[in-house]
This record gives C-alpha cells, sequence and structure tokens, in this order.
C-alpha cells in the first residue's frame, strides 16, 4: 500500500515502524558497552592478558568502522524486512556463540559477528525514519531515538556492573539472548517495507578498501594506548591512504550510478557542517567516557558498579530530554538548541579540567549531567538538520557516513585523550613527581586539549541554519520516484 510520508506522523503518534526499529537499536546498543566492566573477569577465567581482554571492545568498533561504510549501498538493496531480520539474526548468532565460548578467541568471533549485525541498526532506523516521518515531525521522533541511543550506552556498565556481582560474565550474553529474540520476532511482525530496492552490483574493490581503510584507520588510533607511537602512526598513515584511496573510487564509481558510499552527500553544506559537529562532539563525549572512569576508579578508588552508579544520571538526563528537544526542534528550530548545547559542552569539559583528588562528587555529577544534557541539545537537531538537507535518495548513504565518522571520532578521542595523558604523566614522572599528581595533571591537559576542540563545535552550530531544506545539488540527478514511499506488507 502507499502512504504519505505525513500521515505516519499524526500528533502526539510515532510510527510502529520507527518503534521496532527504536527498540531493536536500543538492545544492540547496550551490547556495545555491557562488557566494560567484565575485562577482571575474562582475565581470570580465560587466562588472558588485560591487553588481549581489551579487544572484546576494539574488534567491535574495529568491524563497525569495516562495515557501514557499505549500509549505504546495503540498504539500497533490499528490503527492510529483509535488512532488519538480517541484522538481527546476524545479532542472536553473535551473541549467542560469545554466550557459550570456550575459548578468548572464541568470545572475539562471537563479538565480532555482533558487531556485523549492530553496524546496519542505526543506518537503517535513521534511513526509515527520515524517510517516512513528515519535515515537521522530525525533531519529536528524532528525540525518541535519542533517548534509545544515549540511555543504552549509559545502562551498559550499570547493568553489567550487577550481573557481575552475583554471576558469570557469560550471563551478559545469556540475558541478552531471548531479548533481542524477542524484538525480533516483534519486528518482524510488525515491520513493513519502506520503498522499493534497487538493483546494482557491489564493488569488491571499494569493499576491501573501506574495510582496510576505516578500520585500519580505527586500529591504528586504539594502539596509541600502548604508549608507543611509531607503530600506530604507521598504520593509521596507510589507514588513511586506504580511505582516500577508497574516496577516489567512490567519485569514479559515482558516474555509473553504483557507489558503495555516495560522497555527493557532502555537496550539501548543510550536511557537511554536521558531520563535522557531530564528529568533533562525539570526540569530546567518548574523551570524557574514558577519563572519568579512569579517575573515578584509580584515584578516587570508586569500584565499577559504583562509577558507572555515578555516570548514569547523566546518561539518563541525556536520554529522557531527547524527546522535549525533539519537540522544541520541531517548533523553534534548531539554532536556539544547538547553539547553547555547544556552548556548554565546551563549559563541561571546561569544568573538567579542574578534577582533583579532594573534589565533591555532586560537582563531577553536575558536570557529566550538564554536558550530557548539552550533548541531547546539540544531536536531535543535528541529526536531524544534517539529514533533513539531503533528497530522499541519499538518506541510506548521509546515515551510513554519520555512523562512519562516529566510530572513527570515537577511536581518535580515545587515543587522543589516552595520549596525551599519558605523555603528560610519564613526562611529570620523569621529573620526580609522584605518580598520583602526574596522572592527575595529565587527566586535565587532556580534558583542556577536549575543550579546545569544543570551541569548533561552537563555530558549527553557528554556521548551521535554523531549518534544513535538501540541496538540489547533493542530487546526481533528478529522481523519477514519487516522494511516496511504498510501503509493502511482506
Amino acid at each position: 500500500m502507499s502512504v504519505d510520508p505525513s500521515a505516519p506522523t499524526k500528533k502526539g503518534r510515532t510510527p510502529i515502524v520507527i518503534q521496532v526499529l527504536v527498540l531493536a537499536t536500543f538492545v544492540v546498543i547496550l551490547n556495545e558497552t555491557i562488557m566494560i566492566n567484565a575485562i577482571p573477569r575474562l582475565m581470570a577465567d580465560l587466562e588472558i592478558t588485560e591487553r588481549a581482554a581489551q579487544w572484546v571492545s576494539t574488534a567491535f568498533m574495529l568491524t563497525m568502522a569495516a562495515i557501514i561504510p557499505t549500509t549505504g549501498w546495503f540498504l539500497q538493496r533490499v528490503t527492510t524486512r529483509r535488512a532488519y531480520g538480517l541484522a538481527m539474526g546476524v545479532f542472536i548468532a553473535g551473541t549467542a556463540l560469545s554466550m557459550i565460548a570456550p575459548t578468548f578467541e572464541v568470545l572475539l568471533i562471537g563479538r565480532i559477528i555482533q558487531a556485523g549485525g549492530t553496524a546496519v541498526m542505526m543506518p537503517l532506523l535513521m534511513t526509515t525514519l527520515m524517510t517516512v516521518v513528515a519535515e515537521r515531525d522530525r525533531g519529536r521522533v528524532m528525540g525518541n531515538v535519542t533517548l534509545a541511543i544515549s540511555v543504552a550506552p549509559a545502562m551498559g556498565p550499570v547493568v553489567s556492573g550487577l550481573v557481575l556481582q552475583i554471576g558469570s560474565w557469560r550471563w551478559l550474553f545469556a540475558l541478552m539472548l531471548p531479548i533481542a529474540g524477542a524484538v525480533t520476532w516483534l519486528g518482524l511482525r510488525q515491520l513493513e517495507n519502506v520503498g522499493e530496492p534497487q538493483a546494482g552490483a557491489i564493488d569488491l574493490p571499494s569493499v576491501a578498501l573501506a574495510a582496510l581503510g576505516f578500520g585500519g584507520l580505527v586500529f591504528g588510533l586504539s594502539r596509541f594506548e600502548s604508549g608507543s607511537y611509531t607503530e600506530p602512526l604507521l598504520i593509521v598513515g596507510a589507514g588513511l591512504a586506504l580511505v582516500l584511496l577508497f574516496a577516489w573510487r567512490q567519485t569514479r564509481l559515482q558516474r555509473t550510478g553504483t557507489p558503495l558510499l555516495d560522497l555527493r552527500v557532502l555537496l550539501s553544506g548543510t550536511y557537511t557542517k554536521a558531520v563535522v559537529l557531530m564528529a568533533i562532539a562525539f570526540l569530546a563525549m567518548m574523551g570524557s567516557m574514558i577519563l572519568l572512569p579512569l579517575y573515578l576508579q584509580n584515584l578516587r578508588d570508586l569500584s565499577p558498579l559504583e562509577t558507572g552508579m555515578l555516570v548514569m544520571p547523566g546518561g539518563l538526563a541525556m536520554g529522557l530530554l531527547g524527546p522535549t528537544v525533539g519537540r522544541l526542534f520541531d517548533r523553534f528550530g534548531g539554532r536556539p538548541l544547538v547553539i547553547p548545547g555547544s556552548i556548554g559542552i565546551a563549559v563541561s569539559l571546561a569544568g573538567f579540567t579542574q578534577i582533583s583528588l579532594t573534589m565533591p562528587y555532586w560537582q563531577l555529577l553536575a558536570l557529566h549531567i550538564l554536558l550530557m544534557i548539552s550533548l541531547a541539545a546539540a544531536f536531535t537537531p543535528v541529526f536531524t538538520l544534517g539529514l533533513g538537507a539531503l533528497p530522499m535518495n541519499l538518506y541510506s548513504h548521509g546515515s551510513s557516513m554519520l555512523g562512519t565518522l562516529q566510530q572513527v571520532a570515537a577511536a581518535f578521542g580515545t587515543a587522543l585523550v589516552v595520549t596525551v595523558m599519558s605523555t603528560r604523566s610519564t613526562s611529570l614522572i620523569a621529573d620526580g613527581t609522584d605518580p598520583t599528581t602526574a596522572t592527575l595533571d595529565g587527566m586535565r591537559l587532556a580534558f583542556l586539549i577536549s575543550a579546545a576542540l569544543s570551541l569548533i563545535v561552537i563555530v558549527m552550530a553557528v554556521l548551521l541554519p535554523n531549518r534544513a531544506a535538501a540541496d538540489p545539488h547533493a542530487t546526481p540527478e533528478p529522481s523519477d520516484e514519487p516522494e511516496t514511499p511504498e510501503l509493502v506488507k511482506n
């Protein structure tokens, strides 16, 4: 049946297709952070080093970075139901394998399979939302999406902390399995197809370049934690070279209309500004997510569960404010939200530069909540403005580009703060400073650099328009398809 885009978004209602995809996305993103507290258990049970145990997170991030660039092409070639079924089926298979993993290597394979399913869900959700939701209601619906994608990572460490208090790390997967199964069953019952798949062969050299380029870039950035810089710099350089080669190949393939990732999304000035703002804001957020647990556990002697409980209110505030921010965006536009939000990000990061061994916990809590609320004020409007500036036939590619750059920004943010902190603290220890003071000073410097980078977020926020209008220059050619998406039950 054919449905007008304005029809599904009656006042106060979110289309069922979006509700299902938000629920599934919440489940898979919760899984992304649920292993953070399990590292010590993995080291003991599987007899591995801390460096090896960290790969349960690193491999997940690498797989996401390698696969997300292909999702723009993939989502244009399969139906919504098939994309959903494949993504959740792969995720469930990875979860089951991780749960029964007899060795660390098998666990790692399970996590990689999980990430393969997770990588499809966010672009699928964003592409479908932009297709079926009328422009006037996108802020409200995108706010509900923000609730899912921000509450889930905040809840991950807390949930894992509670589970690990009473059971094995395997229970993290055992509890996830029936939930993912129920969500998949519900989705396949309720989900409708949006649009019609397009024919087109996949360019295998592009797939290889994307996997090696973006994967190598993220891997090289993650290696900076080792304290040696020569090897990571070489890997990052090789990754960048392959990414540039990937971009060159996409521009050549655009002439035939079959690029793996259509770079013409960058011809939209609004989208490009939104991408830059999102990447740097995400970088700053990931930096704080790495530094705060290190500070609270290593210097303030809090347990992982106590740390999770302290940072959870900020994540909950960010998520719960998402729908409100979305409604405000629909009413007033983006600038009244994004500009104050970007300033709040800079202020909160500047506040973290004052951390000490005696800083009251309520001040840390207040700064973290300010950071998360500010990110909520920025993320929902920027997602909506950026994708809304693209024509419908580029939504899937725009979503894939955002997802890819988020993974790279997360890796870069982690590498940046860890490198700055370790370099500064090592230098101070060599000069005779005690290790605790040196580490604290290194953390302050890392927060200072994050705060300085957040000034770019303010500049991008000022340059963004209040409302998005699709840029016709971003479209390769006028589309003959009707604007109304086709929804088919089977």
